[in-house]
């Protein structure tokens, strides 16, 4: 700010000279009445006083172009800045648009899976009423059980009143007899005993059709109660056919519904990812125009010196301290120098003995550690002072050869290229976040020919399982080189 200040004075006070050193100039030529390309001395003062204006316009230019550079650039490449702005807020757009289909997918998975509940509860209510309807059944069975009780009751009694009816008929039988053999003393009585014979021989007569037919009647209701008992049991079986395949229609929608479940679930992680994406390309955007406008060369974060070392004597952990400082030291001025400039060699670094001290007691115990210095913010070339912080992390064994770093599937009927590439990507940075978690700075390194293996994944017609393997024993100093495996039924298809 102070320096905007004192250009802006220099400049009135440098136009202000200018201006009256002009005005001199224009007032004695008008006074010496000189003469320039054969013109009046009045024109000639007034072509003096133009080109004095015209030198101090071009001063003002030349002045703010050399202090400022970002000035410079603005006027004469800010045509390709807008464009590089409009393509990244067009990428941006881009990003969001995409961002807002995945987010109403989401909303249609959630309303489907809303109306599937709802299908659900309608299905138990119906199975409810199924219920109720077969527990009004079987009361109504139990009824018509109870009323075919009571007609083999009232048949026991027909039949045990025939009895007496044939035993009165035998009596009278017995009579005749008697009476036939006094027939002759007894004409007359046994005349009358054929009358009555006759008599009751017509009335069991009756009585025996009468029991037939009641007997028939009571056959005839069995028959019909039979036959609605299995009318009943046969409603009875309907009924369960109609719950099994309710219960089946249950299993469906509930499959169905973990199905979407699981497809939720996997539209949240593309949603997750999106917006990780949307997050990268602000950041990548916030980065190409600091690089775009303030020669970025040191990013936050960035390792500017490792080493694996072991201090066996606590005397020589300060040399090994210093040492790798020192480099860090050459390595920022190699990256804060102006291309084809000589790096020099200044001192960079913001040592501190404070921090030299820390870092010493971290090392000195014997055991061999990977120490890393990395930039503490954003730096620009030109920089004359910088931030740093320094990590010392045992170099221990993070990642046996064969160790299963991510997995996911992939499934060439239901996916497209795109969405395979996606999920090579997503075992690929979780690999890396991984690798990162554990201390491992160095990117991930592909074992083997990724293009091939995409290839071959594409090509293929079946399920399958992706897994991300160490290749080789991974130590804390890295790098982690990962391998992608195909997996179909436990046995590996192809390889990276």
């Amino acid at each position: 700010m102070a320096t905007g200040y004192i250009l802006i004075a220099a400049i009135l006070i440098l136009g202000g000279v200018i201006a009256t050193v002009g005005d001199r100039i224009g007032t004695r030529v008008g006074k010496a009445r000189l003469s320039l390309f054969n013109l009046r001395p009045k024109n000639t003062a007034v072509i003096v006083t133009i080109f004095t204006g015209g030198v101090i316009s071009a001063s003002t230019l030349a002045i703010l172009f050399a202090a400022d550079e970002g000035l410079r650039k603005g006027v004469f490449e800010l045509e390709d800045i807008q464009k590089d702005l409009i393509n990244k807020r067009e990428q941006l757009k881009t990003a969001e648009t995409e961002k807002s289909q995945v987010v109403e997918k989401l909303n249609d998975a959630r309303k489907e899976q809303a109306q599937a509940q709802q299908d659900l509860q309608k299905i138990n209510q119906s199975l409810q009423a199924a219920n109720a309807k077969q527990r009004i059944t079987q009361a109504q069975l139990n009824r018509t059980i109870s009323q075919q009780a009571k007609t083999q009751a009232q048949l026991q009694g027909t039949q045990s009143r025939l009895g007496e009816v044939v035993i009165q008929y035998r009596q009278a039988m017995s009579e005749l007899e008697s009476l036939y053999n006094q027939r002759q003393a007894l004409q007359t009585a046994v005349e009358d005993l054929k009358a009555e014979r006759q008599r009751l021989y017509i009335e069991a007569k009756k009585a025996i059709e009468e029991a037939k037919t009641a007997i028939e009647k009571r056959d005839r209701e069995l028959a019909n109660r039979q036959e609605v008992i299995e009318q009943r049991d046969q409603k009875i079986t309907n009924l369960d056919k109609l719950i099994q395949n309710r219960n089946l229609e249950i299993k469906k929608r509930e499959q169905v519904i973990a199905t979407r479940e699981s497809r939720l679930k996997e539209l949240e992680k593309q949603q997750q990812y999106l917006e990780q994406e949307v997050a990268r390309l602000e950041k990548y955007y916030q980065s190409y125009r600091d690089l775009r406008l303030g020669k970025l060369a040191l990013v936050r974060g960035q390792v500017m010196a490792a080493g694996v070392v072991r201090v066996d004597q606590p005397k020589a952990a300060r040399e090994v301290v210093i040492q790798i400082l020192q480099e860090a030291n050459r390595n920022a001025n190699i990256q804060l120098s102006e291309p084809g400039a000589t790096p020099g060699n200044t001192e960079l670094l913001r040592v501190t003995q404070e921090r030299v001290e820390q870092l010493i007691k971290q090392i000195q115990d014997g055991r061999e550690y990977v120490v890393r210095i990395f930039s503490a913010g954003n730096y620009v070339r030109g920089e004359k002072q910088i931030e740093f912080f320094a990590d010392a992390m045992p170099n221990q064994l993070v990642f046996s050869a064969g160790e299963i770093l991510a997995t996911t599937y992939a499934d060439t009927k239901t996916m497209t290229s795109y969405q395979l590439r996606q999920r090579l990507d997503l075992i690929i940075s979780a690999s890396q976040f991984r690798a990162r978690n554990a201390g491992i700075v160095e990117t991930v390194q592909i074992d083997g020919t990724f293009l091939r293996f995409f290839a071959q994944l594409q090509q293929s017609d079946q399920p399958l399982e992706i897994k991300a393997i160490a290749a080789q024993d991974t130590y804390t100093a890295g790098p982690l080189r990962v391998k992608l495996v195909a997996i179909l039924n436990g046995q590996i298809i192809f390889s990276t």
